[in-house]
């Protein structure tokens, strides 16, 4: 672990272990009798956290705890992952799964969050297991840690909430402009498929166009008056449905037969939402629309749930597979179409929402003539591409802000973050008092019997300050379907 730091430690500063400045509670999973979704005890945490966030939330209170953290405890998962971290947020229940780190000698909780979070990836590392990682106790305790005086780690923190405050404030924006590309990119489709991005372009259109060779929907019940020339259709109409030919194959079977392959021997695996895997052998070789069976975000509009494929492929059955017909329309537009359709109506389920393919094959498609489609198609992806310009810079910015935050940590703990005081009391002083802490016989406690308070939003601490940046937070701003074609506003 010591490689982490080119450099010997800064005067003052010391090696310890863990398990020498703090007391490690392991959770300890009480019978699932105990646990509840009423808020009756304390809350429990086992698990996997809201990794990420300062403070979790709970899902489930416990009325006998096992083992029972302290508000500031530093909570660290320890298997499946292990070395993400928390602060808990008030009394509360560990299960098992995760441990509770409590600062002792005055070393403070946030100290602890900071410097178990700079060495997540060496304490993920030590995780061994065959179904999934995890770490032992004393692997947590005897992990090897850098410990600057006291009243340097004040120092140390303080400084890094500045900073981290800033950065959150730099990331959180960055994501608000993701969020304003996503409406963008669906106001261009939302305009496309009403007729109005190539509204101009329809008008001074002088060849008369070929009839589609595709069925209408008789009745227009529920539906929008299409557009001159537009028709209503339905999906089943104008496309080819390829689900018979879906073949599932599970993750152990995949692995098993790519095994010693070359990366030239294998194909892409489409699920739901993407390429999920690779497999040694394809089921289609043509250019295809896949739309999410269950599992894809049908009711988030600022997602996808249809995505073309080209070459080569096989797709499980968590996605319907797609052709468009000739003569009627083509997978560019389909594609689009279908991630701007509003799919209230047409899924069942609750937890994972499916459309079936009976009700996939109803779905209404307002289809304008064939050279309008390749009009449309190519204006939406002129756009596209540009918010596709964005995107990637906004995801690079935001990997660039995980590096920093990063930086920012090993330089707090390798002494380069903050000035080094002379005067400052040695790290070694301050271990010898923690020792004698210890040592100290504790008086023993009277046990309390009190009721267990429900817990209240109100618990929990302030999780980070706030701020608004001097500058308009529209990245893209409203934009009118005249000014999408390059025409001049009123």
């Amino acid at each position: 672990m010591r490689t982490l730091f080119s450099n010997d430690l800064p005067k003052g500063w010391v090696w310890t272990t863990l398990q020498e400045i703090s007391e490690i509670i392991l959770g300890q999973s009480p019978p699932s009798s105990t646990y509840n979704t009423k808020g009756e005890g304390l809350p429990f945490y086992q698990g996997k956290l809201e990794f990420g966030k300062l403070y979790p939330k709970p899902r489930k209170w416990c009325t006998e705890p096992k083992k029972i953290a302290q508000k500031g405890d530093v909570f660290i998962s320890i298997r499946a992952p292990v070395g993400p971290t928390n602060i808990c947020p008030e009394k509360s229940a560990v299960g098992r799964g995760l441990a509770a780190i409590r600062g002792l000698g005055g070393i403070e909780s946030f100290f602890i969050l900071y410097l178990m979070r700079t060495f997540a990836n060496e304490i993920a590392s030590k995780g061994t297991g065959t179904t999934f990682d995890a770490i032992t106790v004393n692997q947590l305790k005897t992990f090897e840690i850098p410990l600057p005086p006291l009243a340097e780690q004040h120092r140390i923190v303080s400084k890094l909430e500045t900073l981290f405050t800033q950065l959150d404030l730099a990331v959180n924006n960055l994501k608000k402009a993701q969020v304003q590309l996503q409406r963008y990119r669906r106001s261009i489709l939302k305009a496309a498929f009403e007729g109005e991005l190539t509204r101009e372009w329809r008008e001074g259109y002088w060849e008369e166009p070929e009839p589609m060779e595709v069925s209408e929907i008789s009745t227009l019940e529920g539906l929008s008056e299409p557009p001159d020339g537009w028709v209503w259709t339905t999906l089943a109409n104008c496309a080819d449905i390829l689900d018979s030919q879906r073949v599932p194959i599970n993750a152990k079977e995949r692995e098993t037969r790519i095994s010693g392959k070359s990366e030239s021997q294998l194909y892409p695996y489409y699920g739901a939402t993407g390429q999920v895997g690779w497999i040694d052998d394809h089921l289609f070789d043509e250019e295809l629309v896949l739309l999410g069976e269950d599992g894809a975000p049908f009711l988030d509009v600022l997602k996808d749930t249809a995505y073309l494929v080209k070459g080569k492929s096989w797709v499980n059955n968590h996605a319907h597979v797609l052709r468009a017909k000739t003569g009627a329309t083509s997978n560019q537009f389909l594609c689009h179409y279908l991630n701007t359709f509003d799919y209230h109506g047409y899924l069942t389920g609750t937890t994972r929402l499916k459309l079936n393919q009976s009700t996939m094959r109803k779905i209404p498609v307002l289809l304008p003539s064939l050279p309008e489609q390749k009009q449309i198609v190519s204006e939406v992806e002129t756009h596209l591409s540009v918010s596709d310009k964005i995107e990637a810079t906004l995801d690079a910015e935001l990997k660039r802000a995980e590096r920093l935050q990063q930086s920012i940590l090993k330089d707090a703990f390798s002494g380069k973050l903050v000035p080094q005081d002379p005067n400052d009391e040695p790290a070694s002083t301050l271990l010898e008092k923690i020792r004698d802490e210890k040592e100290r016989p504790q008086p023993k406690r009277r046990k309390k019997t009190t009721k267990s308070k429900t817990q209240s939003s109100d618990d929990y601490p302030l999780l980070a300050l706030a701020g608004a940046l001097e500058r308009n937070d529209d990245l893209i701003g409203d934009v009118s379907p005249v000014e999408l074609r390059g025409g001049k506003g009123e």
